[in-house]
């Protein structure tokens, strides 16, 4: 079956290839010090492990070389995000908070691998030595300063827009390493970077909402008969249910049409990229669970609930058969 292509699909595919053609091969990076790097992997790994149980779980599954370093582009996305981590009160703090942004994007788009920052280090390394487009990167910083001053989104695309920035572009970077058969991997990695940051968004609406943020896209909580009164209240009430069973109903249904995508990975990849989908999945049913409370508690999925899913995701990937090629034309 073809992939169906949404229509807010559209200019994010264009912004992807934009950046993928815009950019010539990134040059080889200059020889490092081998201690300096294995130092700096090292401390990613650490990072990732602390940061993230889920994406350290999943990339576990990569040869060692992926692994390590996935988990450095991990790190320098994370320090990105922790920058603008709190939205700005008052435009001095905005400025600041754009100041900061900048000066590490100067930083981490280096061609020098250099030892004073470990992240920078190895991200440098993976990212020249991966051929990484660096407008990929460009776009994922364009994505994270809309968390200066942006703290609402009106519509669905308008969303899909922001989590295209922070998200689906994490996804493309994350190809270059594991290694992808043709450009038909694109709009199934953009499927799959959306949702896992919609599912970050229904997980952490009080979160983000005490933080004085909401992602939620005001025209369906309008649409469900809810304002912004009402998730400042954090209710539960028949209006939130069925709005976040409409939510999660959308995004389980990217997961779906993202997941014969991971066919054109690198072999060695499949699992790994399928745990992380999974896990991610496997939190949309914990709120569920939870009778879409997302107000007084964060969704989670254990440590236990997690290695019982890895046979059925193991089997599902064995099975897994490639899409029809040049789907995204359709």
């Amino acid at each position: 079956m073809a992939i169906k292509i949404s229509e807010w699909e559209r200019p994010l595919l264009s912004l992807a290839n934009e950046a993928r053609m815009t950019d010539g091969l990134a040059p080889i990076p200059q020889q490092a010090d081998e201690e300096v790097l294995a130092l700096a992997y090292d401390f990613c790994e650490e990072f990732t492990a602390i940061n993230s149980r889920s994406f350290s779980t999943a990339s576990r599954f990569l040869p060692k070389p992926k692994r390590r370093t996935v988990r450095a582009l991990y790190a320098f996305c994370r320090r990105t995000d922790d920058i603008v981590d709190r939205p700005a009160k008052g435009r001095a703090k905005a400025v600041q908070l754009r100041a900061a942004l900048d000066a590490w994007r100067t930083r981490s788009l280096t061609t020098v691998v250099e030892a004073n920052d470990p992240i920078v280090a190895a991200w440098t390394d993976a990212r020249l030595r991966h051929r990484i487009p660096q407008s990929f990167a460009e776009q994922l910083f364009l994505g994270v300063a809309r968390d200066i001053d942006v703290s609402r989104y009106e519509t669905f695309e308008e969303l899909t827009a922001y989590c295209y920035g922070v998200a689906a572009t994490v996804g493309f970077m994350c190809m270059y390493i594991i290694g992808f058969a043709s450009d038909d991997a694109f709009p199934y990695a953009l499927k799959l970077g959306v949702a896992l940051q919609l599912t970050n968004i229904l997980r952490d609406v009080g979160e983000d909402w005490r933080a004085g943020r909401l992602y939620l896209p005001l025209e369906d909580l309008h649409h469900f008969g809810l304002t912004e009164s009402d998730v400042d209240a954090g209710i539960v009430d028949d209006r939130w249910r069925e709005f976040m069973w409409f939510q999660i109903d959308r995004t389980r249904r990217l997961y779906r049409e993202a997941w014969p995508g991971i066919s054109l990975l690198d072999a060695d990849g499949h699992f790994a990229i399928a745990i992380a989908a999974d896990l991610y999945r496997a939190i949309l049913a914990d709120i569920e669970a939870h009778d879409y409370d997302v107000f007084s508690r964060r969704a989670c999925v254990s440590t236990w609930s997690k290695l019982k899913r890895l046979p059925a995701v193991w089997w599902r990937v064995k099975v897994l058969r490639p899409p029809r090629p040049n789907g995204a034309g359709s």
